[in-house]
């Protein structure tokens, strides 16, 4: 805590915050009922993550830490991701986010992969996996004379386990599953949610590398490799396979694309083995049985009167470091592999959110290239001050384990903590709790219904907006309900003009700022980047190609799209969907819960 600061803080919480940390966080008794408030539930987790720096000094001075901790959550600077809020200090106790599970091809590898995944998603966690192993439909199985049903077949097993699971009712249970593009069922893979409603389980990515993407610019056609002998099965056009890409995730949203090489390439204990799947949201590239712990610092409390606070920033992310450090000891993790990959690398994802709020209150439109010269000094610093953080903790406790031929011992650091120190996950529920828009992604709009767990549907209102509105005195109730019931301020004749620039949402923007804004965090980032291109329902197929060649020529990690309406069920609603909650937005409005 830094010196002057009061001794206690209150988290001063919106009634949609309140509502989700009730649903998914807050300790219940065996009949449901509530059983701590959210300052208890930050105070429970710092105090069980402060008392790990006791297994290094036990000179430390735990109450101090533990207040550093809290202060940190509760005055909403940081959080960590959300099994760490809801499992610290509990029977579970199992801290992480983000998994990776290897599927290998034999029946009984897959279904022990199975029981794996059932055991994370209990216990909060999400789980990637490459199908890209299995043999394709149709191939033999020479130890039952049988004919082999091929990765989907099995993907619907996971699928099915995944609903049932459901995560303990507290987490939607999440996967994400990739698919090489040289496996003989891509094009199955690429189609398999065309329809809503298989798979809903699952995100879904095509893995890629720089020679398919030359391939496609070039026109020339690649192979299809029978992964269970590595024989060509028959080549296809790149150029037309690539398209087939486009047209399902501008259908659907799905798949989206991991570039392999570019995260191979970048990964820095690439000694220990390729990485061949990421985390479901696609952020977190990692190796089979590795998991990572998430947290995010909200870049919206790091502005004061228009004006960045970089010490306060310096404070929030070393002491986030140390915090996600003491995490991983204090993790019981689901499985034994998981715990001896995980500890070799030690893997943090430090992230932001609120990245939009920054902007607004230093007054800079997203869409600009003052914005993208933000994001890459801000991610820059994060970058250098989180592995300074990591390096102290490594000369203080000793480097992870697989340092020696990692990327940071052959740059000729003494010691380091954590293979990686730096994620962009899209934070969610986290960005919920903070009151601000998730990770890196611009506004969705200045008013939204979001969808959460159980069909609960809270509306989203942007404070910044509400607060300029009335210092500047065209603050209606009236016009809150208009502008929920629309997609931008645009057309508005009571908001000013520079108020409808400032306020620019995700739909209105041209998408090449969101692949370009991705791509500046990315450049200090040592894992990847979620973001989501949100397009406007009217964008065409040439808009999502545009966006997917503009992801691999500006060296993202991977890309995802979503076209407004392409699905019946999506999380977020404006326009015509915004009036389901019309008549309960007076009571959400300036409705502040401690």
């Amino acid at each position: 805590m830094k010196d002057g600061e009061q001794n206690s803080s209150v988290p001063e919480l919106s009634f949609n915050a309140l509502k989700v940390l009730e649903r998914r966080y807050l300790l219940k008794d065996e009949l449901g009922k509530i059983i701590e408030t959210p300052q208890e539930m930050f105070r429970r987790v710092a105090s069980f993550i402060a008392h790990v720096d006791l297994l290094y000094d036990k000179n430390t001075d735990v109450d101090r830490l533990e207040e550093d901790f809290y202060h940190l959550m509760a005055n909403l600077e940081f959080l960590p991701n959300s099994p760490t809020l809801m499992n610290a200090g509990t029977s579970m106790n199992q801290l992480s986010a983000c998994f990776v599970l290897p599927v290998p091809d034999s029946v009984e590898g897959i279904f022990n992969t199975l029981k794996y995944m059932a055991l994370i998603h209990k216990s909060g966690g999400g789980v990637g996996f490459s199908f890209s192993n299995l043999r394709p439909q149709g191939d033999v199985v020479r130890s039952t004379k049988g004919i082999a049903s091929g990765p989907l077949s099995f993907m619907r097993i996971f699928d099915v386990a995944t609903e049932v699971i459901k995560q303990g009712g507290r987490r939607r249970g999440a996967n994400m599953a990739i698919m090489n593009v040289n496996h003989p069922d891509v094009l199955d893979f690429i189609k398999a949610k065309e329809m809503e409603g298989p798979l809903s389980n699952f995100n879904l990515s095509v893995g890629v590398d720089d020679q398919f993407m030359q391939a496609v610019k070039e026109g020339e056609p690649y192979d299809l490799v029978n992964p269970r002998n590595q024989e060509v099965v028959k080549s296809l056009s790149a150029r037309e396979v690539f398209d087939f890409m486009v047209e399902m995730a501008w259908k659907s949203g799905d798949p989206g694309i991991i570039f392999l090489d570019q995260i191979n390439h970048t990964h820095p204990v690439s000694h220990l083995g390729r990485i061949n799947a990421t985390n479901p949201c696609g952020e977190q590239p990692l190796l089979d049985y590795e998991s990572c712990n998430l947290g995010s610092v909200n870049l919206a409390r790091m502005v004061k009167d228009g004006k960045f606070l970089w010490d306060k920033l310096d404070f929030v992310v070393k002491t986030a470091v140390h915090f996600l450090d003491n995490v991983i000891d204090a993790n019981l993790f689901p499985l034994k592999e998981i715990e001896t990959q995980s500890l070799k690398t030690r893997k943090l994802g430090l992230g932001v959110m609120g990245f939009a709020e920054m902007l607004i209150m230093m007054g800079i439109p997203y869409n600009t290239p003052k914005a993208l010269e933000w994001a890459r000094k801000i991610m820059r610093f994060i970058s250098k001050n989180s592995r300074e953080a990591s390096a102290g903790l490594g000369t203080k406790r000793g480097s992870f384990p697989a340092f020696k031929g990692s990327k940071w011992h052959k740059e000729g650091f003494n010691a380091i903590r954590n293979a990686t120190t730096t994620t962009i996950a899209p934070a969610g529920t986290l960005s919920i709790i903070a009151g601000v828009s998730s990770g890196i992604e611009p506004l969705f709009a200045v008013c939204y219904i979001r969808e959460v767990m159980g069909g609960t549907q809270l509306l989203e209102v942007n404070g910044l907006f509400e607060k300029i509105a009335r210092e500047r005195g065209f603050y209606t109730t009236e016009l809150m309900m208009k502008i929920a019931r629309r997609h931008s301020l645009q057309g508005l004749n009571e908001v000013p003009p520079d108020i409808k620039n400032l306020f620019v949402t995700a739909h209105q923007m041209d998408p090449q700022w969101h692949v370009e804004i991705q791509a500046a965090f990315q450049e200090f980032v040592d894992n990847g980047v979620s973001k989501t291109v949100n397009l406007p329902g009217e964008a065409s197929p040439q808009d999502v190609k545009a966006v997917f060649l503009l992801a691999h020529q500006l060296k993202c990690k991977g890309i995802t799209v979503y076209r407004y309406g392409s699905r019946e069920k999506q999380v977020l609603n404006i326009g015509a969907n915004a009036k389901i909650m019309g008549h309960k937005m007076k009571h959400n409005l300036d409705n502040t819960i401690v």
